[in-house]
């Protein structure tokens, strides 16, 4: 892989980071989540969610930027293996493993 973050040291959101950052995404942003399905299903105009997208985008951004802070290094190893090995999980347990050591869930 490449490099994971941007010229500003900003995390480039791969599909490798992304399934990656899977279990962290869906703890901290759950309610960001939740309003953003509740909305599209309340109202199927696309325009009437975007805040709600907005929203939901700003929290993965944030936790990616923090995730890349705290445990740089576990999170290339897991980022740059799901890469490798086209997303699959199974493949890449220990770096997984390794990952979520040096970054709980909250």
């Amino acid at each position: 892989m490449s490099n994971s973050v941007d010229a500003e040291g900003d995390p480039i959101p791969t599909s490798a980071v992304l399934m990656a950052s899977a279990k962290h995404i869906a703890t901290r942003c759950r309610a960001e989540n939740v309003a953003f399905l509740k909305c599209k299903k309340e109202d199927p105009n696309p325009e009437k969610c975007l805040e709600k997208g907005r929203q939901v985008t700003r929290c993965v951004l944030g936790l990616l930027k923090e995730l890349q802070r705290r445990c740089t290094k576990e999170m290339d190893a897991y980022a740059g293996c799901m890469y490798y090995y086209t997303n699959e999980f199974e493949l890449c347990r220990k770096e997984q493993k390794e990952f979520e050591k040096a970054c709980p869930f909250d």
